[in-house]
């Protein structure tokens, strides 16, 4: 007598992951359990971003980009007020090629700051909660929790392209989806507060929630005390850091 062979389940293909990252979520981050692969959100991020910084490029111009971020912030724009006209353009044109050579790098640095959180919540679950995930399945986690950041990026090249707020474009802050877009005259410290409290920003918190609860396979409870307690902690150093340079 043949022994039975049991059928495993098959798992999500990678566009299911990132179209139920929209609409069932805990199916993607369950499936991360059976394959880390990130690749698919990885390449929709070099796309968005690279077509949005072409719209920038395009529609706005890095020059202007610069000039914006200069008013932002009070401390800088009078130092660069106090400047020659010479030294005023040329610290113009340093900019624009900073912003614009940063722009298009965009995705290495996008790369960088998800491993540096990946490695964070793997530390932070292992060791402070006693879990067994990977660094891999949290890295996961964070390029398809991250996926609704797309959405601004989509949005914010199409609005460009129409021509839409093209001349006080605020790279820092590109979309009316948080309090401090509306409070353009506000401190610093201020508005760095507040562009944590961000529609789009918090739905990436819910879903890092969800997802290193599925992985590490703890509650979600716990989970939310340690993906909200980093992002608290990021919204008081980024916080005082605007305040001491303001």
């Amino acid at each position: 007598m043949s022994d039975a062979v049991v059928e495993q389940p098959a798992g999500l293909s990678e566009v299911e992951r990132v179209v139920d990252v929209f609409v069932a979520p805990t199916k993607t981050f369950a499936d991360i359990l059976r394959s880390a692969k990130w690749w698919l959100p990885f390449v929709l991020m070099v796309l968005v971003t690279l077509g949005t910084t072409v719209a920038v490029d395009r529609q706005v111009g890095f020059a202007r980009v610069a000039e914006v971020q200069i008013h932002q912030n009070p401390k800088q724009e009078e130092a660069f007020n106090a400047l020659t006209p010479e030294q005023r353009a040329a610290r113009l044109q340093g900019m624009a090629k900073a912003y614009r050579y940063s722009s298009y790098a965009s995705f290495v640095l996008v790369l960088v700051f998800v491993a540096f959180g990946a490695l964070l919540y793997w530390a932070s679950f292992n060791f402070g909660l006693g879990a067994r995930t990977t660094f891999g399945q949290m890295f996961a986690v964070w390029m398809y929790a991250s996926l609704p950041r797309l959405l601004s990026g989509l949005l914010v090249a199409i609005l460009l392209v129409a021509g839409v707020n093209t001349d006080s474009y605020n790279m820092q802050n590109p979309l009316g989806t948080n309090l401090a877009y509306y409070m353009p005259d506000a401190s610093p410290w201020v508005r760095t507060l507040l562009s944590f409290f961000d529609v789009i920003g918090l739905w990436v918190v819910l879903l890092l929630v969800i997802g290193t609860a599925i992985v590490a396979k703890v509650s979600r409870g716990k989970a939310a005390v340690v993906v909200l307690g980093w992002w608290l902690l990021g919204l008081i150093v980024m916080t005082g850091i605007a305040l001491a340079s303001s």
